[in-house]
Formats: structure tokens, C-alpha cells, sequence
């Protein structure tokens, strides 16, 4: 079985001119827009492809204590922290307690 011989571009455009002038304006409009939804579509996701650069890794600080500390020392630092994070937990419940109160929920 032969293959058909290739066509040149000006046969492609003739029969891309007739195909066109048969067809009504609103046809032509409506072929525009449904090849424009597919092209808009994969332009946006080749856009949103990872071409920005990543977020840079998070910094997080810690605290520099001395080799030398006591345990003594460690303790009340401990006792210290204890007791802001309590403090933020209270206000926090508080914070909710009011919250129920305003919208009428049962907190018992």
C-alpha cells in the first residue's frame, strides 16, 4: 500500500481558504473561541509550573545557653516558660469562652 505524496503549504492554505468560505460568521467565531479555551488553559498551567523560584527554607531561632548552666539554673528557666505558656493557654480559653458566648453555645 503506497502512502499518499505530502502536500505543499499553498495546497494546505487553498484548502484551508475553501474550507473557510463556506462556512457562516458565527461558525467561524464559534471554531475561534473553542480552539482559544484549550490553548488558554495549558498556557495557564505551563505558567503555573513551577516556573517562580521555590520559598527559601524557614529560619527558626533557637536559644544559645551556656555550657555551663546549672540544673538549678534550668529548672527556674523552666518554671519561667511554664508559666507564659500558661498564661497564653488561659487567654486563649478565655478568648474562646468569650466566643461561645457571643454566638450562644453551651460551654458546660
Amino acid at each position: 500500500m503506497a502512502l499518499p505524496r505530502p502536500a505543499s503549504p499553498r495546497a494546505l492554505i487553498a484548502d484551508l481558504r475553501a474550507f473557510l468560505a463556506g462556512r457562516q460568521r458565527h461558525q467561524l467565531i464559534f471554531a475561534a473561541i473553542s480552539v482559544m479555551i484549550p490553548i488558554i488553559i495549558v498556557a495557564g498551567f505551563y505558567h503555573d509550573a513551577g516556573m517562580d523560584k521555590p520559598p527559601p527554607p524557614p529560619i527558626i531561632y533557637v536559644h544559645d545557653w551556656p555550657a555551663t548552666r546549672t540544673d538549678a539554673e534550668i529548672i527556674a528557666q523552666q518554671k519561667i516558660d511554664k508559666a507564659a505558656k500558661d498564661k497564653a493557654a488561659a487567654e486563649s480559653r478565655a478568648a474562646y469562652k468569650r466566643l461561645a458566648d457571643m454566638i450562644g453555645m453551651d460551654t458546660n
